[in-house]
């Protein structure tokens, strides 16, 4: 038997003739649409005539097409009534602060599902710019406190909550000791296979409070490994729902955590100006859960905001508050925020001032950075990098020295961030290229950054 003609789609075309929209502007809304999610499109009025000649796009285009002709028209359409065949995944997954408990639990699962399966508008979706001011309006205005109880077949007790945040803090360390890249997919799949069916189980209140949190941590992590790689898009998702899943737990402290994680996020990615207003909500969690040491982390994430708009009053008046924060800490903290120390603030301090172009202050943090505890070999990575950015241009020699260091640590690593910082040394070397060992220094770089990137 044939293949059957394709059908014209009169659906199409009559929404089209109601609305006078274009061909060509319709593709230019779908493209805009796409980007808003984070999905890069190309399409062009051709394009959107092979569709009213019965080509079926795939996902997640019809949805994108019935949420442009539900704005056009006035009135609430979905795929089938633009005579398209909805998948069963949409681009904007994972990228919404669900209102309901429910939604919640659905939206993480869909995302960990989909993302094991790799499916097709994850994988490169770019930072969506809108995302996190959303989840971070709806995470301040959300009424609660919710109650996360279920009714399943499967009973939930203590002893599995415990096994969750054992798994957590083993991949916590292994990320901090061999980069997101090594790590990652294994996280999901532990999400997707064992912690799913967790949530989907029978469980009271106080059980609950804690599978939300644990889960939270590690959804955060995921989060924290696809950044690492620069997936930003995909790392945007996982952190929403990390910071959806902290809220259904009531964990204010992990809230802030997770806000401080999206902006330090949003300052990478060159939007400093939400990187601010992300660790001002982060600061607001961190008061209300009551931990001074993780208001001077939200504090000098801001200040790292400030520093990359170029506002140097702003970036100390931030400086001053983390460090007066981290005064009145005492050394009770969880797990998850035991790497910020008088280490981690140097570090801090020393992306502040390279980012301030003062690069005396630079270096003298940058060093300090290096009393960093043991495990954290991507941290000490990145803190080397900073120290021989810092020398530069003074002593191009001591940069290469310190490189070198940063180098051998990078290559045990699978960290697309670590690549980054030895780039942005490699660049900074360029005008001591005579030298020979700043020449060997920079071919070195660019044979592992090439190579694995």
């Amino acid at each position: 038997m044939g293949r059957q003609p394709k059908q014209p789609n009169r659906q199409l075309e009559e929404l089209l003739d109601e609305t006078g929209l274009t061909r060509k502007g319709l593709a230019r809304r779908i493209i805009e649409r796409g980007r808003g999610v984070g999905v890069e499109l190309s399409y062009d009025h051709t394009a959107v005539g092979r569709w009213l000649a019965g080509e079926q796009p795939n996902s997640p285009v019809p949805e994108l097409v019935a949420e442009v002709m539900t704005e056009v028209a006035g009135r609430r359409l979905v795929p089938s009534d633009c005579g398209m065949s909805a998948g069963q995944a949409t681009a904007d997954m994972g990228l919404e602060f669900s209102l309901s408990l429910a939604e919640a639990t659905a939206a993480a699962t869909a995302l960990w599902r989909s993302d094991v399966e790799r499916r097709r508008f994850l994988v490169g979706s770019s930072y969506a710019v809108a995302a996190y001011p959303a989840a971070s309006m709806r995470w301040l205005t959300l009424p609660g406190p919710e109650h996360p109880v279920s009714a399943g077949s499967r009973r939930i007790g203590q002893a599995d909550v415990d096994a969750v945040r054992t798994m957590a803090t083993a991949f916590r360390d292994l990320d901090n000791r061999v980069g997101g890249g090594k790590v990652r997919s294994t996280i999901v799949h532990y999400l997707h296979s064992s912690v799913a069916s967790l949530l989907r189980g029978s469980y009271n209140e106080p059980i609950g409070r804690q599978l939300f949190a644990t889960t939270a941590e590690l959804t955060k992590l995921a989060g924290w490994a696809a950044y690492d790689q620069e997936e930003h898009g995909l790392a945007q998702r996982y952190l929403i729902q990390a910071l959806r899943m902290s809220r259904a737990a009531g964990d204010a402290g992990l809230g802030a955590e997770i806000l401080a994680a999206m902006s330090h996020q949003a300052t990478y990615v060159g939007r400093p100006g939400d990187a601010v207003d992300l660790a001002r909500a982060a600061q607001v969690a961190a008061r209300t859960a009551g931990m001074a040491v993780l208001e001077s982390e939200c504090h000098m994430v801001e200040a790292h905001g400030h520093a990359a708009r170029r506002d140097g009053s702003a970036c100390g008046i931030s400086m001053n508050a983390a460090e007066r924060a981290f005064s009145r800490a005492d050394s009770a903290r969880p797990g998850w925020l035991d790497y910020f120390d008088v280490a981690y603030m140097s570090a801090k301090a020393a992306h502040c001032f390279r980012d301030l172009g003062d690069y005396a202050r630079t270096a003298r943090f940058a060093e300090q950075s290096l009393n960093m505890s043991d495990g954290y070999l991507r941290g000490r990575a990145f803190n080397l990098c900073l120290l021989a950015s810092a020398h530069a241009s003074s002593d191009p020699h001591e940069a290469v020295r310190v490189g070198t260091e940063a180098l051998e640590l990078a290559r045990g690593l699978e960290s697309r961030r670590a690549h980054a910082y030895l780039r942005e040394l490699r660049h900074r070397l360029t005008p001591y290229v005579e030298l020979s060992d700043v020449d060997h220094f920079r071919r070195q770089v660019l044979a592992l950054t090439v190579r694995t990137d």
